[in-house]
């Protein structure tokens, strides 16, 4: 038996989500050798902590589901929204923190390359949502 992660997903848009990956991966790759250090530290913490969600209540889904405690913080680390609002507001302030910038790329990275390889949001009892 096949275990389709996402059938619901039309492979036109994992296809996006995969080529808006590709170009997220190539701009977080320039900003970290250029910037270097903290803009590093930064990207492999966000490329990361999304998925750390998924240990809040740790043990109490079983059978590949999370636990019905975990679902809001985990849907709220892997939508776009967030890492856009960071991206935006990053490029229309006079803030130059470049660690900052980096953040919301890496954190946007994580949610298209989820999205790319069919790992969508959960519903509330914790499985997948189709």
């Amino acid at each position: 038996m096949s275990h389709v992660l996402a059938p619901g997903r039309p492979v036109v848009q994992r296809v996006a989500w995969g080529v808006l990956a590709l170009f997220l991966l190539a701009f977080l790759v320039f900003e970290v050798v250029k910037h270097g250090g903290d803009t590093l530290a930064t990207a492999l913490v966000l490329l990361i902590a999304p998925d750390l969600t998924m240990f809040i209540g740790a043990g109490e889904g079983g059978n590949g589901r999370l636990s019905p405690k975990a679902v809001p913080f985990y849907n709220a680390m892997h939508r776009p929204w967030i890492p856009l609002a960071i991206l935006f507001g990053y490029s229309v302030s006079d803030l130059n923190w470049v660690p900052l910038f980096t953040a919301g790329l890496a954190w946007l990275l994580h949610v298209s390359l989820d999205r790319a390889f069919g790992y969508g949001l959960r519903d509330r009892d914790g499985s997948r949502r189709a």
